[in-house]
């Protein structure tokens, strides 16, 4: 008797508790707007800006040397790319040496000095194939091909880096690529097909070359300002970089150095070209540390956009409604990309979550044996807080 009592006021009780819910607390499927907000978050649209003000910076590189290369005959790669690395090594490298304890230059340098050699050969080449192809091909082919970077990166990242993807990266690299193959079928419809175009074949292949380095660094460069330091990293490109591209410039282009008709015009280029160069070198690590290096690379496809709405006014290029097709088209694929986080396999065995776009991971009670959560948010491991255990 006593027993059933209990069991009867338990249940009552039960009963009471569900009919006094508040009714705030009763969620409702979420509406149009609210999908629409979840989707376009100020996370999301400041990765969004974040990679326009890089394509705005590889823009200002591209401006730059075409009018040095046409306007002024000065075809000079090598000592653009020199003065970068110059730039990289007095304000970086100069930091490290500065530093005490494990993170000064020399100590870096007796740990990993022959992989940041390599890895500064890696970009050095990968500038010069690339400017070097516009020489042999034309202007489209340059556009398609070095494409080529995005399925580099892609591969890299998932055997070294460890990253998954989910359906929906796909889908956005495919849009992106997409909205290139528009702006490329633009340009052909307007008969914009710079470039000399002769021994296409050597050009083709410079570029792909230059495309798959420019992958390389890209992907060595996630890894090392994730896990070590963007000053770093930016500290051995300054000393290898110029160190190297110092002794390509006196070998291979000592003599159009010279042939360069000097005043205040060309120099203001070269500070330009300087300027956009060492932005884009110093703002890159703080993208790629925030997003990856994919994300990133499909940013910069809107460079050539960019750079063909500037030529409208400076080289009266022609016009085409399809270059405002391509821009969207691209935009749309970042969103798709951007929208959804990718997986690090850590552990072989069981995929852990990385937030790519920063997304908040949902504390729900579990059953069962209880395993510590591990949350990356770079590619360094963070133990958060055990689950909370809701004792009946």
């Amino acid at each position: 008797m006593f027993s059933s009592e209990m069991i009867s006021s338990q249940q009552n009780h039960v009963v009471n508790t569900i009919e006094t819910m508040p009714p705030e607390t009763i969620t409702a499927s979420p509406t149009l707007v609210q999908r629409i907000r979840k989707v376009f978050s100020r996370e999301l649209l400041v990765t969004l800006a974040l990679g326009q003000v890089l394509s705005l910076l590889v823009c200002g590189i591209g401006l730059t040397s075409k009018y040095l290369a046409h306007e002024y005959h000065a075809n000079t790669p090598v000592f653009q790319s020199f003065l970068n690395y110059i730039l990289l090594f007095l304000v970086y490298t100069t930091t490290l040496a500065v530093r005490q304890g494990e993170e000064n230059l020399l100590a870096i340098l007796k740990r990993r000095w022959w992989k940041y050699m390599i890895l500064g050969l890696i970009d050095i080449e990968a500038n010069y194939l690339v400017i070097k192809a516009y020489q042999y091909t034309t202007l489209t082919s340059v556009q398609l091909l070095d494409c080529f970077t995005i399925p580099v990166v892609l591969l890299l990242s998932w055997f070294f880096l460890l990253v998954r993807y989910k359906a929906v990266h796909f889908v956005g690299v495919g849009v992106c690529l997409l909205g290139i193959g528009c702006m490329v079928g633009a340009d052909v419809l307007v008969g914009r097909q710079q470039g000399l175009g002769d021994h296409k074949l050597l050009g083709d292949l410079l570029v792909l070359g230059g495309a798959m380095l420019y992958g390389i660094s890209n992907v060595c460069e996630e890894f090392i300002v994730k896990n070590l330091s963007r000053v770093e990293f930016l500290g051995m490109m300054g000393l290898f970089g110029s160190f190297f591209s110092g002794i390509q410039l006196a070998i291979m282009e000592h003599k159009e150095l010279l042939k360069v008709q000097w005043d205040w015009q060309i120099g203001l280029l070269y500070i330009g070209f300087s300027a956009c160069m060492f932005g884009l070198y110093s703002f890159m690590p703080v993208v790629i540390r925030r997003t990856s290096a994919t994300s990133v690379n499909l940013s910069l496809l809107t460079a050539d956009l960019y750079s063909l709405f500037c030529g409208l006014f400076l080289f009266q290029y022609k016009f085409s409604g399809l270059y405002l097709l391509s821009f969207v088209i691209i935009i749309l694929g970042l969103v798709f990309y951007t929208s959804s986080s990718t997986y690090v396999a850590q552990d072989p065995r069981v995929y852990k979550h990385f937030r790519n776009a920063g997304h908040p991971i949902t504390d729900t009670p579990t059953l069962g044996p209880l395993e510590p959560s591990v949350t990356y948010t770079s590619l360094r491991q963070e133990i958060e807080e055990e689950p909370r255990i809701r004792v009946a």
